[in-house]
């Protein structure tokens, strides 16, 4: 196949793209500028997409014999996933910027300008599986549970997993991983791993966003609706969060209290208890399918909330109004914004956005 190899940077995608070339591919190395300023150098296992990232990223390409160019995806990047990110933190919701980016960005843009150069399949390092099977291609867990990836390419359509390319699935561990680069004489083979949100390389979401969207007092409650503290922005708080919260009245049994809830609207955060936490039902409209669709009504499931989040098996209705999922024990600290991924063992079913959740516990009178 002609294959066109995203290179990051990093360990995972020299070693696909590596692999990909000794399997017989006519293999391209591409690096993706989402920058249009981008930093010079990462900070530890900070950041990604700088400068230093690009030359690594050549090096190895050098390295393989392959060609290599570096594609400008800034505008796209900001205005996908970026922007995004900002109007959902402004809605009251937690968004995946990594989800956003392989929808819009790797397996979108990045695929759509692949095929029409004539590459018949995009190459990244993710780590999960494909299988080829009776009713199409499927996406699967990797075999080393500690590091699959399935969950943020959810999304993935059956076009896009058609025309998709994981070497790294099958490979039981990231240490084999870093020890092939070393052998293939890779200078990135200990290279650390990006954490954290790539345009925030310093971590600091909230400051981040306190400049993009400004300050607004407002309250902080509790679950009767009673005043306990204030904030400068609701947007700087996600359902879970426990620090940084400031309340001025403590809660009458003296134990901790988390946030349960973000109103955009009234610019109101509420706080309680927990178990609180404890979600019954998730449900959204923007669901679709990773290969082929299952038939409309209720089926059983296994479904992640988060990237490393532990499976739960759960209960999912389809209509045409969306989807709405049970668990069979309740879900703790779900945000509206966050995406859930429906698994059928190891195979992604689909996923949705999360739009709406209903407590599993019942507000105080």
């Amino acid at each position: 196949m002609r294959i066109l190899a995203a290179m990051s940077g990093g360990v995972d995608s020299a070693v696909a793209a590596a692999r990909a070339v000794e399997a017989g591919h006519d293999v391209v190395g591409v690096h993706l500028a989402l920058s249009r300023a981008g930093g010079t150098l990462r900070t530890g296992s900070r950041g990604c997409c700088t400068i230093e990232d690009a030359m690594d990223a050549r090096r190895a390409a050098d390295l393989l014999g392959i060609p290599f160019y570096v594609w400008d995806f800034s505008e796209r990047f900001r205005e996908d996933v970026i922007a995004d990110f900002v109007s959902e933190y402004q809605a009251g919701r937690t968004p995946n910027p990594c989800m956003r980016c392989n929808e819009k960005i790797k397996f979108a843009a990045l695929l759509e300008r692949a095929l029409e150069l004539g590459f018949d399949a995009v190459c990244t390092g993710h780590y999960a599986t494909l299988v080829d099977g009776p009713e199409g291609r499927e996406l699967h867990r990797a075999s080393d549970e500690a590091k699959d990836q399935s969950y943020v390419l959810g999304v993935l359509t059956a076009e896009q997993l058609a025309h998709t390319y994981f070497p790294l699935g099958d490979t039981p561990s990231k240490a084999l991983v870093r020890a092939e680069a070393a052998e293939r004489g890779l200078t990135v083979a200990q290279k650390p791993d990006s954490h954290d949100i790539c345009f925030i390389p310093d971590g600091d979401t909230r400051g981040w966003l306190a400049e993009k969207v400004g300050t607004a007092t407002g309250e902080i409650v509790d679950r009767t609706g009673a005043i306990v503290g204030s904030h400068e922005g609701a947007h700087a708080y996600t359902v879970g969060q426990r620090r940084g919260l400031s309340l001025g009245v403590p809660a009458a049994d003296g134990k901790p209290r988390f946030v349960l809830e973000v109103r955009p609207v009234s610019n109101t955060v509420v706080v309680g208890p927990r178990e609180a936490l404890a979600t019954a039902e998730i449900a959204g409209e923007r669901f679709s399918w990773a290969g082929r669709a299952a038939a409309s009504g209720a089926f059983s499931c296994h479904v992640q909330i988060r990237a490393h989040a532990d499976p739960v098996p759960a209960h999912a209705e389809l209509t045409d109004a969306g989807v709405t999922v049970t668990p069979e024990e309740p879900f703790e600290g779900v945000a509206p914004g966050q995406t859930a991924v429906l698994y059928d063992g190891t195979r992604v079913i689909g996923q949705f956005t999360i739009d709406r959740t209903v407590s599993a516990v019942p507000v105080p009178a």
